[in-house]
């Protein structure tokens, strides 16, 4: 059994599930920076390296404004309409 923590602050803890993972990434991939420094370094490695091993795949790349807050509605939107894998980068 897998155990996901929640570093929120939460009073009643929330029961979530793990998506299923797919048994290949094809499609549409969208790279999100979440505008942390180095962020951008990062996916431009990743972008290097799912165009080497996966011929097809298309990426588009997203920013968020600030990692300080949630992405907003309209870019969530944009992505969710555009793609069919999501990858955020974390940096510093």
């Amino acid at each position: 059994m897998l155990t996901i923590m929640d570093p929120t602050n939460e009073s009643v803890p929330v029961t979530r599930q793990i998506t299923p993972r797919p048994e290949q990434i094809k499609g549409r991939v969208a790279l999100l920076d979440i505008s942390k420094p180095r962020g951008s370094v990062l996916l431009d490695r990743l972008e290097e390296a799912l165009l080497q091993r996966l011929p097809g795949v298309e990426i588009s790349r997203y920013a968020k404004p600030t990692f300080a807050k949630p992405a907003p509605e309209a870019l969530r939107q944009e992505i969710a309409a555009n793609a069919d894998f999501v990858v955020e980068a974390l940096a510093d």
